[in-house]
């Protein structure tokens, strides 16, 4: 042995390399004293023993003597004919469970050598200690009696009620420190949690057992393994360092990490550095949390994340996952991905449903729809996406909903997109801008090719504004309109029953000098390419006036039903949250109650 123990010098190697060559040739020994015996006629009674049976305490305390030295007063009194010392095993009849105290309990042979080392017994043979409430076992061991402390060879087993057992190829305790260093093949079990690693150093003061070259820890639900672990069987704590896996006996995920807290009881694995969970049907990638493995979900922190096989994604300040549900909650500044779908959604509160493939968020929400260039921003105080029966994609938002796209803003108090048919429905005061034209109605339904809308359809009265110059507005209102478009700009326009319309026709040399007045039953435009009106078409009866600009009165160049929301029209991605005046307009009447506003 080459370690240091508290108090006292441990023997140097060659004395433990002697004591052990001594161990092994006892029974030879023994054999040839026997042979001794019988052909000596010097009395043997002089001779000292070199080895003993250990009997349990119940039974007569036998005494070993010592091997005589060449020098000493053993070996002076032994060339006097006097009878030498005698050294007794310590098999106390008395109290056997005294604190910190270590008893030799029973060993086949026992062997001392005052000139090698008066420190240490050297037993071999079924040996058994006794420490308190635990027992330990093996084939041999050194003991130093005066300090408590043993070093252990061969089937080492140590037991404690029917609770905890450890066993090893080697040991070496400190009584001192109360240290047991169990070393080669050690393997630990207490009930159902078995503890296997090449070297365990067990504090039996604190109950606490660590590795710190590779072990395993395995459970009836989990199996870890990590560089270095500790373990306390009477808390159930366990703690894991440097290259930890957790894997799940029963689905299969795998939980790594390069430190992770665990409880062998409850199966809870307090999560307290970048770990990342991969399973069949989500990856979570997360720095703070509890995961509990029993039921496959867990409370995350500090920005965690949820990537599940679809490809979708959850974000929080805080992440509630359950496995076997497929469910996610999200807290604090969340995000949500639709990779697939090329949507993103991010709001104060989130849920997602994988099995349903459903999510909603709340708060001050925003979704975002980038499949094209342009990405949309809208804004609902909740917006909800899911699967129909028919499997089609749903989305809808509400209320307070604004939008903005470079080409295109609007509003609406809700507004729903079903895949299936590529719609878009806008209700309730519905406002949509595009450059310097504006389109309102009582209900909006836009039709999107790849993405792009391809026609549009006001069905329950519709009006379209378009900003000429100083306060004068280009104006046309109808029962129901219907718009084409080519990429992003307006080809062809229909407005159907009451048409009213209020223009100021350009000149030739790019001036207004007249408004022109008109109403009929049907009409239809053709537009150029850069949004101008190439044809203008009114039937079947048109009435109508032209009046000089100079002449013209400022309550006739509105229609009834105009008003311009410039006001509530979002400007950029940031400007689609609520605000005083949109709560203003959703208290108004509809757009087809509402009284003129004169200028």
């Amino acid at each position: 042995m080459s370690s240091r123990r508290q108090g006292k010098t441990m023997p140097r190697r060659h004395n433990i390399v002697f004591a052990v060559a001594a161990l092994l040739l006892i029974p030879s020994l023994l054999a040839q004293n026997a042979v001794d015996k019988q052909k000596s006629a010097a009395p043997s009674a002089q001779k000292a023993p070199t080895s003993a049976k250990v009997q349990p305490a119940a039974q007569v305390q036998p005494s070993v003597k010592a091997q005589p030295s060449a020098q000493g007063k053993n070996g002076q009194a032994a060339q006097q004919g006097q009878k030498p010392a005698d050294i007794k095993p310590i098999v106390p009849s008395a109290n056997r469970y005294e604190p910190g105290k270590v008893f030799l309990e029973y060993a086949d042979r026992l062997y001392m050598d005052q000139s090698v080392s008066p420190d240490y017994q050297v037993l071999a043979g079924n040996v058994r200690f006794r420490k308190g409430g635990m027992l330990m076992y093996c084939d041999s061991a050194y003991f130093y009696d005066k300090t408590n402390s043993l070093d252990a060879f061969g089937n080492i087993r140590m037991v404690q009620g029917d609770t905890l057992s450890a066993s090893a190829n080697l040991l070496y305790y400190d009584g001192n420190m109360e240290m047991a260093r169990f070393r080669r093949n050690v393997v630990l079990r207490n009930r159902e949690v078995t503890l296997r690693t090449d070297s365990l150093n067990y504090d039996l003061r604190a109950n606490l057992g660590y590795f710190d070259h590779r072990g395993t820890i395995n459970d009836s639900r989990n199996t870890l393994t990590s560089v270095y672990g500790e373990y306390s069987p009477s808390t159930k704590e366990a703690e894991f360092r440097d290259n930890v896996v957790l894997t799940n006996n029963d689905d299969g995920y795998k939980m790594y990490t390069n430190l992770l807290q665990y409880n062998t009881d409850t199966h809870i694995a307090h999560i307290v550095d970048q770990t990342t969970i991969v399973g069949d049907s989500a990856t979570i990638y997360t720095t703070r949390g509890d995961y509990n493995t029993d039921h496959d979900s867990g409370w995350l922190y500090n920005r965690s994340l949820v990537k599940t096989r679809r490809g979708n994604t959850l974000t929080g300040d805080t992440l509630f996952y359950d496995r076997p549900g497929g469910e996610g909650e999200a807290f604090g500044e969340i995000i949500m991905t639709d990779s697939a779908k090329c949507v993103t959604l991010e709001g104060d509160y989130g849920y997602y449903n994988e099995a349903a493939d459903s999510a909603y968020v709340i708060g001050r929400c925003r979704v975002m729809e980038y499949s094209k260039a342009d990405t949309l921003f809208a804004h609902g105080d909740t917006i909800r996406a899911y699967t129909a029966p028919d499997s089609s994609r749903v989305i809808i938002a509400y209320p307070h909903v604004r939008f903005w796209r470079v080409d295109i803003q609007g509003l609406c108090d809700s507004m729903s997109f079903t895949e299936r048919d590529s719609m878009l429905m806008m209700y309730r005061h519905p406002i949509i801008w595009n450059e310097g034209r504006q389109v309102n109605g009582n209900l909006i339904a836009v039709h999107f090719n790849d993405s792009t809308a391809d026609w549009a359809r006001l069905p329950e009265t519709g009006m379209m504004i378009e900003h000429v110059e100083a306060e004068f507005y280009d104006q046309l209102y109808g029962k129901e309109m219907f718009a084409r478009f080519d990429g992003k700009k307006i080809s062809t326009l229909d407005v159907n029953g009451n048409v009213q319309a209020i223009m100021l026709p350009q000149e030739n040399d790019s001036t207004y000098n007249k408004l022109v007045t008109a109403e009929s039953s049907f009409l239809h435009i053709d537009f150029v390419s850069n949004n101008e009106i190439e044809r203008l078409k009114m039937w079947p009866e048109v009435t109508g006036t032209v009046f000089p600009l100079f002449m013209v009165k400022k309550g006739d160049i509105y229609l009834p039903q105009f008003k311009w929301y410039d006001d509530v029209r979002p400007k950029d991605k940031d400007d689609i949250y609520p605000k005083p005046e949109v709560d203003a307009l959703f208290a108004e009447p509809d757009p087809s109650q509402r009284r003129s506003v004169s200028r």
